[in-house]
């Protein structure tokens, strides 16, 4: 298991603990970009240290080169002084060298792959972190209205669990009842009270008080002639 596939298995691990165990949103979120950036320097230490391998293999391998050189010249030396005995040792000892740097320059490309393959997966892992931090307020404030929605759903579905809305509905038509039982007593009094004063209007047109005055005219025209 790479290096990156271990930090993927463990940063999964902790993000899916921290949700089960959070209520709020936004606490996830600014908790998931806390490890995710721990978790970038941990990677970061991690690519160094490799970095730090192939460079060391890298300068073995030049040396045990310059050493191959350096024996090499050595014999070309000998040779020159015609000590060819000396020259063979010389040579013996540069290919027992070369093998060496041959076995380092195996071990130094392998590292490097491996350099470069952590720091693409570096990478990968630092634009990810960039993105998730560009999209941390846009996902609390989705997760703020969705939570809000949650909130007068459930508040719905508990009134309607409730009757409220009956209940509401049902005082209403009390509250209409009372009103117009008001109103009604307040029309019968009306109406009372019109009966009386017709009452006494018609009290005021009472034919008898006609005749009573049409009497004393009748009487005042006969003195008048008499």
């Amino acid at each position: 298991m790479g290096l990156f596939d271990r930090i993927k298995r463990v940063f999964k691990s902790n993000i899916n603990d921290i949700i089960s165990k959070a209520e709020d949103p936004q606490k996830v979120l600014n908790q998931i970009i806390i490890d995710m950036n721990e978790q970038l320097i941990e990677s970061k230490k991690s690519v160094a240290s490799a970095i730090a391998d192939e460079k060391k293999l890298e300068r073995q391998m030049n040396e045990h080169l310059s050493q191959s050189q350096e024996w090499e010249r050595k014999a070309m030396l000998a040779v020159k002084a015609e000590k060819d005995d000396l020259a063979k040792e010389a040579l013996i000892r540069k290919q027992d060298i070369d093998k060496i740097a041959v076995s380092y320059k195996g071990q130094w490309e392998a590292q490097h792959k491996t350099v470069e393959q952590l720091k693409s997966s570096l990478r990968q892992l630092q634009q990810k972190i960039e993105e998730a931090q560009r999209k941390k307020n846009l996902l609390i404030a989705r997760a703020k209205r969705a939570e809000a929605q949650q909130k007068i759903n459930s508040t719905l579905s508990k009134m309607s669990n409730n009757s409220a809305f009956d209940a509401f509905d049902r005082m209403s038509a009390k509250v209409d009842q009372i009103e117009a039982e008001i109103d009604a007593t307040q029309e019968l009094e009306d109406l009372t009270s019109g009966d009386t004063l017709d009452k006494q209007f018609e009290a005021l047109e009472d034919p008898s008080s006609g005749a009573e005055l049409l009497l004393e005219q009748l009487k005042g025209k006969m003195e008048k002639e008499s």
